[in-house]
C-alpha cells in the first residue's frame, strides 16, 4: 500500500513532467515558429529570438521559486494531501493562459504563473515518497520520481511528433489543452491518499499516525505502535539536537552539511548537462536534421530513459547511491567530450556525424536517468533531516533552479544559428564542469542505502566523513531517549528492532 499511495503521489509529477517538457520542445515546431517567431535570413527557416527563447523556457521556473518556498510552509501547517489538493486547483486554472496566449508575453504570463504548483508538486512528492516508504524500498520510490517525469516527457514529446506537420495554431493549442486531462483522475484519487504519518507524528497526532500506517502497511507484521514510538524517537533526537525548523535552521550545526549534500546533489544535474538535452530536438534540428527527423530522434532519446531507470533500480539492490551517482557523472562526462569531438569531425566534411551526435546524447539520457537523474530526488529525501525534510528540499530544488536559470539562459545563446552556434562544441563546456562536481561527489556525497532516519542522524551528528558511511557501525547510545509521556512508547522497542544499531 505504501507503494500503491506513493505512485499515485507521483501522477502530480508525471503531469509535471509533460506540461514543462511542452515549452522546449515547441521551438522546435513549425507552427508554433512560425505564430510566434520571425523568419532568419541564417537558418533559412521561421524561429524565436534567443531572448524570447530564453524568457519563455525560464519564466516557469523563475516562478517555481515561490512555488517551492511556499511548500516548506505549507506542508508544515497543512500537511501533504491538503496542500497537494489546493494546488491542483490553482494549477486548472492557470493552464487556461498559456493554452489560448496570442503571443510570446502571455505565454511567458501564463508559465510564470502555472510555476507556482510546479514548484510544490517537485518537492512536495519525492518528500512523500521518502515518508511512507520502509527502508527497503526508500531508494525505489523516491527514485520513481524521475520515472514519472521521464514518462511525462515522453508523452509530451509523442504528442508534439504527432502535431509536428499541423501547420494551423491547433498545432500548439491541443498539446497545451491536453494539460487539463491529468488534473480531474489525479484530485479524485488525491483525495483517498492517507496523510504523512511522520508529519502527524511532529504535529503530536500519534493515534492518527498509527491509523495511517495500518493503511499503508496492509497485511504486513508491522506494529504500528512500534513504528510510531521509533519515528517519536527519531523526530525528538532531531529537536534535541537542533534549535528549531526555520529555513535558517538548514544552515545550522549538523544540518548544514545535510543542506550542502541535498543542494549540490541536485544542482549537479545541471551541471553534468541537463540543459543541453533539454534542447535536444532544437539542437538535432540546428545540427542538420529536418524537422520530422529531430522528433524521431527525440522519441527513441525519452523511450531510453526508461531503460536508464529500470536498469537503476537493479543496480540500487546491489550498490549503493554513492557508487551509482559518481560512476554515472564520470560516463556522461566522457559521452559529453565525444559530442565535442565529433562536432570537430563534422566541421571537417563528416556527414554522419550529426546522427553519431544523436546517439551519444541518447546513451547519455540512459545514463543520467539510470544515476543522476534519479538518484538525486533520493539523496535529497535520505539526507534531510525529518522535522527540516520539506524545507531542506525546497532550499534543494531551488538551487537547483537558481543553476537552471543561469545555464538556461545561456543554453540559447550557445546554439541559436544566430548568436554563439557552438552546435557540438557545447560538450567540451558540459564536460568539464562535469568532472569539478564528479570530484566534489567523492569527498562529500555520503552513502544512505540501509540507514534509517534514527541512525542518517546519528552519523551527521558525530561527522562522519561522506566517504566513511558505508562502513560505519552506529551503536546504542543509552544518553539518546525520550522522556515524560513518551517514554513508555520507546520501551515497546526493546531489542526486537531489525536496525543495525541493536
Amino acid at each position: 500500500m505504501a507503494v500503491f499511495w506513493s505512485w499515485v503521489i507521483s501522477l502530480a509529477v508525471l503531469m509535471e513532467g509533460f506540461d514543462t517538457n511542452l515549452l522546449g520542445l515547441l521551438f522546435a515546431l513549425p507552427a508554433f515558429a512560425k505564430a510566434f517567431g520571425s523568419y532568419s535570413d541564417v537558418s533559412k527557416s521561421y524561429m524565436l529570438s534567443a531572448p524570447w527563447q530564453s524568457g519563455i523556457s525560464q519564466s516557469s521556473t523563475c516562478r517555481t521559486f515561490i512555488g517551492i518556498l511556499m511548500n516548506g510552509y505549507l506542508i508544515d501547517r497543512f500537511g501533504y494531501k491538503k496542500t497537494l489538493l489546493t494546488m491542483l486547483v490553482f494549477i486548472t486554472a492557470f493552464i487556461a493562459i498559456p493554452a489560448f496566449a496570442p503571443n510570446p508575453a502571455m505565454l511567458v504570463v501564463g508559465e510564470f504563473l502555472c510555476g507556482i504548483p510546479w514548484g510544490v508538486f517537485c518537492t512536495l512528492v519525492p518528500a512523500y515518497a521518502s515518508e511512507v516508504a520502509p527502508v527497503q524500498l526508500r531508494g525505489y520510490l523516491t527514485t520513481y520520481v524521475n520515472l514519472c517525469f521521464v514518462i511525462g516527457h515522453f508523452l509530451a514529446l509523442g504528442v508534439l511528433n504527432g502535431v509536428d506537420t499541423w501547420t494551423t495554431q491547433w498545432a500548439y493549442h491541443v498539446p497545451f489543452c491536453l494539460q487539463w486531462m491529468w488534473l480531474l483522475p489525479i484530485f479524485i484519487t488525491v483525495c483517498f491518499v492517507p496523510e504523512s504519518p511522520w508529519w502527524l507524528v511532529r504535529k503530536g497526532r500519534f493515534t492518527e499516525a498509527e491509523v495511517m500506517i495500518k493503511r499503508l502497511s496492509k497485511n504486513s507484521p508491522v506494529d504500528p505502535r512500534d513504528a510510531v514510538a521509533m519515528m517519536v524517537r527519531t523526530n525528538q533526537l532531531e529537536i534535541d539536537q537542533s534549535a528549531g525548523t526555520r529555513f535558517v535552521n538548514c544552515f545550522k550545526g549538523s544540518d548544514w552539511c545535510r543542506t550542502e549534500v541535498s543542494c549540490v546533489a541536485w544542482a549537479i544535474q545541471i551541471f553534468c548537462g541537463l540543459p543541453f538535452l533539454s534542447w535536444d530536438v532544437y539542437f538535432f534540428e540546428q545540427a542538420g536534421l529536418a524537422s520530422t527527423d529531430a522528433f524521431k530522434v527525440g522519441l527513441p532519446v525519452e523511450g531510453l530513459s526508461f531503460i536508464g531507470v529500470f536498469l537503476s533500480w537493479v543496480f540500487l539492490t546491489w550498490l549503493g547511491r554513492r557508487t551509482i551517482y559518481i560512476g554515472g557523472q564520470l560516463v556522461m562526462c566522457l559521452l559529453m567530450l565525444l559530442v565535442g569531438f565529433l562536432q570537430i569531425a563534422m566541421n571537417s566534411g563528416s556527414k554522419d556525424s550529426n546522427w553519431g551526435q544523436g546517439a551519444m546524447l541518447m546513451l547519455w539520457c540512459v545514463v543520467y536517468n539510470g544515476t543522476i537523474g534519479l538518484l538525486a530526488f533520493c539523496m535529497a529525501a535520505e539526507t534531510s533531516s525529518t522535522h527540516l525534510r520539506g524545507k531542506t528540499i525546497a532550499l534543494a530544488r531551488n538551487t537547483y533552479n537558481i543553476v537552471s536559470i543561469v545555464f538556461g539562459l545561456m543554453t540559447p545563446y550557445m546554439l541559436n544559428p544566430n548568436e554563439g552556434n557552438w552546435k557540438g562544441f557545447t560538450g567540451f563546456w558540459w564536460a568539464g564542469i562535469g568532472f569539478i562536481f564528479a570530484v566534489w561527489s567523492y569527498y562529500c556525497l555520503p552513502e544512505c542505502k540501509g540507514w534509517s532516519y534514527w541512525e542518517l542522524d546519528i552519523l551527521f551528528e558525530r561527522k562522519i566523513p561522506a566517504r566513511k558511511f558505508a562502513g560505519t557501525v552506529v551503536e546504542r547510545d543509552p544518553d539518546v531517549h525520550l522522556h515524560g509521556e513518551h517514554e513508555d512508547i520507546v520501551t515497546t522497542l526493546g531489542e526486537d528492532t531489525n536496525e543495525k544499531t541493536a
